[in-house]
């Protein structure tokens, strides 16, 4: 799956990654439940069923290669949006809720 596309010209500055903003621009947020469970699984890098702090941090390169990783700041508040449970990471569910709502 690539967005570079997306990220011409539209890539945030640091500290104003919007994770909701960025669903709707690339058009994840019109996908099927079983669709955005495929980008959760690229997305959970370890195969571990969650999205970790660690993972998440890289988010934007999983989407292209040349993006910036995001800030702690943006990582502990995209962690914070999507963590329903407040394990620490994020399930499929959790990932499938904050997409597709």
């Amino acid at each position: 799956m690539s967005f570079n596309w997306l990220f011409r010209g539209l890539l945030p500055a640091p500290d104003s990654f919007n994770p909701r903003k960025f669903f709707q621009l690339c058009g994840l947020t019109k996908k099927s439940p079983q669709e955005v469970k495929n980008v959760f699984n690229i997305l959970d890098n370890d195969a571990s069923g969650f999205i970790e702090e660690e993972e998440l941090k890289f988010f934007l390169q999983r989407f292209s290669a040349g993006a910036r990783v995001l800030t702690d700041k943006e990582t502990k508040a995209f962690l914070s949006a999507a963590d329903d449970d407040s394990d620490g990471k994020i399930g499929v569910d959790e990932f499938q809720a904050m997409v597709l709502s």
